[in-house]
């Protein structure tokens, strides 16, 4: 599915048979509290996932005063209260940031974030974040999208909500302003996102109709859909997660718990494994089977030195390893024998005339 060429995070090369990137994504689930974030931190580190993710935002380059909650947003919180009152709420400034970096150092994760407009993609720069994530919500940002493509760092873009002339346009206004390494992800902007509508076979069209690499942000409940993707040649895969669904905000019940995320991390790791080589063979374990299990020539009736082999005569048994392989059955139909064999006798290559 996806094009041959790879793309990086801080060295990391992430592209086709390449292990799969996975991002736990903790977005606001901190609810504005340190602590909660700095263990987020943790738990994603105890899962084995590569990186987390946050949200970097300035209120006033992303949103108007009063502006509704979206539908899900309604359902999981205080319906009454604005969006944009919401995500004040949930803002983190620099100071906070460079909290949670320094955990993701001392933990091993990689530390990435989300910006929403140009004073939030300068502070991660500041920052020295080593990629950009854009949200769905910006794929047809197009005044943002040269922004980001000319900061010169390999950008992943999701790309919910959005029609495919809008996906191309994105991709071609990144590159065209300078990115060099740019990855889509396939995306629905609904939390939790229908199984009918999470469509996985569309990331092969997102990658034939761009070029680009193409890995799954995954918005669904539970951890069923990122395996499949990963079965699907997804490079990079994100997830939602929270330390407790209970906790008030918009995105907790449609994350996975701790217990979850590392579940999703050995699922998804497992389902790599299975996908193996793409080169044709017995396996190593198969090459220890292969000798009880693959069928011998075996003579089925009396020789004389002299007859010849026939279908009446020639047949295929397992016989542990001994005789000429059934692979050369056809070849040998016509041949004559040298000597005397008894019935049930393997057919060695010495009992063939020249």
């Amino acid at each position: 599915m996806n094009p041959s060429h790879t793309f990086s995070i801080a060295g990391r090369a992430i592209g086709p048979d390449q292990p799969i990137y996975l991002i736990a994504e903790a977005g606001v689930n901190h609810n504005g509290e340190l602590p909660l974030a700095l263990e987020l931190i943790d738990r994603a580190a105890e899962a084995g996932a590569d990186a987390v993710k946050f949200q970097t935002y300035r209120l006033d380059e992303l949103i108007l005063p009063g502006v509704k909650k979206a539908p899900y947003q309604q359902r999981t919180g205080d319906a009454g209260e604005s969006q944009s009152a919401m995500l004040e709420r949930l803002a983190i400034d620099e100071e906070f940031h460079r909290a949670l970096i320094a955990r993701c150092e001392q933990r091993g994760i990689r530390f990435l974030s989300t910006p929403y407009g140009s004073r939030s993609l300068a502070l991660l720069e500041s920052l020295q974040v080593p990629v950009i994530k854009i949200a769905s919500t910006d794929t047809t940002n197009q005044l943002f999208l040269e922004e980001v493509g000319a900061c010169g760092r390999p950008v992943i873009l999701s790309t919910g909500m959005s029609t495919a002339a809008e996906v191309l346009a994105a991709a071609t206004t990144l590159r065209a302003a300078g990115c060099r390494e740019l990855l889509l992800l396939k995306c629905t902007s609904n939390y939790p996102t229908p199984p009918a509508e999470v469509n996985l076979r569309s990331m092969a069209t997102l990658a034939a109709l761009t070029g680009e690499l193409v890995g799954f942000s995954d918005h669904t409940e539970g951890v069923g859909a990122s395996p499949a993707a990963a079965a699907m040649g997804a490079v990079l895969i994100e997830k939602h997660y929270t330390l407790d669904h209970d906790l008030p905000g918009p995105d907790h019940r449609a994350s996975l718990n701790p217990a979850q995320l590392t579940e999703w991390v050995r699922r998804i790791r497992e389902v790599e494994l299975q996908l193996g080589s793409r080169q044709l063979g017995p396996s190593p374990s198969e090459s220890d089977t292969r000798p009880s299990l693959q069928k011998a020539l075996v003579v089925l009736q009396d020789l004389q030195a002299g007859e010849t082999l026939t279908r009446r005569n020639l047949g295929a048994l397992r016989t542990g390893g001994q005789g000429i392989g059934a692979f050369h059955g056809l070849d040998l139909l016509g041949r004559r024998v040298t000597r005397a064999i008894p019935a049930g006798t393997p057919l060695q290559w010495e009992d063939l005339a020249r």
